[in-house]
């Protein structure tokens, strides 16, 4: 039932049973809300305690909070984190857990001695382990990195895309979901697809005062390429570079080890143990620089982070905010370049126009659909259809959102009466085209930021919906408009920008 919330306990809970010293700016009022009844969504740049707010929820909330978490060494620390307070009181359930241990933690869940519960989103793609969850009191359901069910974030994952119907499965316990970035259309689709009832939507402010924006504009890529190693070589250290391609990765990756520059390279090309030694070498301070795709960075808490550098154009303004955000989060001077030519928006706009609609293995779903009398776990007829389940999920959800089938509370799904294969595959023809055109707006976005002559920080905070009025007095732009002269960073040359 909801309760009403009490100013005092909210912060005796956080000081007291979770060793908060205070609370930050946004969480008692998430809190209140979801005290209230209300599902809510919290936008907050990382690093203002998102964490927090479920942690005092959950105490306060009667029964246990499980916690969607898409990144194992993210649940690893959350977990660390309670247990140095209440050791028994967080588990986690997933690949790196021991047989014993996992079966351990599975019995004190169902004996009800867990407060917090930690999954990958994969893992609820076993019907097996939602059916256990039905018998525990889940009255909190989390989603962290919120963004990743959106078609239009810029972390889309279609494992996501099921959470709304578990939610639904579990009795609709009330919903919290987090995101540090997401703009009007991405929240609209977080609280669309979660079913977020009476949803609270608390929006906090994403400047990042410490991070001076600049872009610095070549004419050809030789002089590009050039002038990236050459900024890095006397660049204030460690720092991350994001590449639009692997094979750029790999190549000035090279070029900074033949600087003498302790570099790494991470990408999705790479095996998972790889990807993982990579990023603790890195974090640990083992190499200067990653050299890195956007397949780094989701869950990377380096504080000391001093510059990011981008190589190519992001995909959206959304996504290079989100890479930029992981420098400074001491709150100490860094830097975002971006490495800027106007050919660049062209190859991004190739990588990011999206292929055609896949009519063929949608017809063949439809007519699966067709012949079975009732419904069907998606697992099973991913399986006996052979079609790999991360295509399958994808594909049923375009489905889904055509209204040609729909998913039960119990995770199964059905056809839709009267839903024709045509009309399907026309309409998700239509909603494909509509998704290929707001990625083409938001590269238009990105293009206008790297072009404008005004205060960045205002035009990449107002695409993001925060009323920011520049001067900003710490980007390119302004400085360039006050006439000041501002020694670049990079130290080796001594130049005035």
């Amino acid at each position: 039932m909801p309760q009403q919330a009490d100013r005092h306990l909210i912060s005796e809970v956080a000081r007291h049973d979770l060793g908060f010293a205070s609370l930050r700016p946004g969480q008692e009022e998430a809190v209140t809300a979801l005290l209230a009844g209300h599902d809510t969504l919290v936008v907050q740049p990382t690093g203002s305690g998102k964490s927090a707010i479920y942690q005092i929820a959950g105490r306060l909330i009667d029964g246990a909070t499980l916690i969607i978490s898409p990144l194992i060494a993210l649940q690893k620390d959350q977990v660390d984190s309670i247990a140095a307070h209440n050791p028994a009181d967080a588990v986690a359930l997933n690949s790196t857990v021991g047989a014993a241990e996992y079966r351990e933690n599975v019995d004190q869940i169902e004996q009800g001695n867990v407060e917090y519960i930690f999954l990958a989103p994969e893992q609820l793609r076993n019907n097996d382990a939602v059916e256990r969850l039905k018998s525990t009191n889940i009255s909190l359901f989390v989603v962290d990195e919120a963004h990743c069910i959106s078609d239009w974030g810029h972390d889309f994952r279609p494992d996501y895309q099921r959470l709304g119907a578990v939610i639904e499965s579990l009795g609709h316990p009330r919903v919290l979901a987090l995101t540090a970035t997401a703009t009007a259309p991405v929240r609209d689709e977080i609280v669309e697809r979660l079913g977020m009832r009476s949803p609270k939507v608390f929006v906090q402010g994403f400047d990042r005062p410490n991070i001076y924006l600049r872009v610095d504009r070549f004419k050809s890529e030789s002089e590009k390429r050039d002038d990236l190693i050459h900024r890095t070589r006397w660049a204030e250290k460690p720092g991350i570079i994001y590449t639009g391609t692997r094979r750029a990765a790999e190549q000035i990756m090279a070029s900074l080890a033949a600087e003498d520059i302790a570099a790494l390279v991470y990408h999705g090309g790479l095996r998972p143990t790889e990807r993982h030694e990579i990023q603790e070498r890195f974090m640990s301070g083992d190499a200067e620089v990653i050299v890195a795709t956007n397949a780094f960075g989701m869950g990377v808490d380096k504080s000391d982070v001093r510059f990011v550098y981008h190589y190519d154009v992001a995909e959206s303004l959304d996504a290079y905010y989100q890479e930029i955000g992981r420098g400074g989060r001491d709150g100490n001077k860094t830097e975002a370049v971006l490495f800027y030519r106007h050919q660049d928006v062209g190859a991004q706009s190739f990588k990011t126009g999206g292929g055609n609609v896949d009519s063929e293995l949608l017809e063949q779903l439809m007519s699966h659909f067709g012949q079975l009398k009732g419904s069907v776990r998606p697992e099973d007829m991913a399986d006996e259809l052979g079609i790999p389940k991360r295509k399958f999920i994808a594909a049923l959800q375009r489905l889904e959102d055509a209204g040609a089938v729909r998913t039960l509370a119990s995770g199964k799904v059905r056809k839709s009466a009267g839903a024709d294969a045509e009309a399907a595959v026309r309409t998700i023809g239509e909603l494909e085209e509509a998704h290929r055109e707001t990625s083409r707006e938001r590269l238009r976005k990105m293009r206008e930021y790297a072009e404008t002559s005004g205060c960045r920080r205002e035009m990449l905070l107002r695409y993001l919906g925060d009323e920011y009025q520049g001067p900003c007095n710490n980007c390119d732009n302004c400085d360039a408009s006050t006439g000041a002269p501002r020694v670049d960073p990079s130290v080796g040359t001594r130049r005035e920008v």
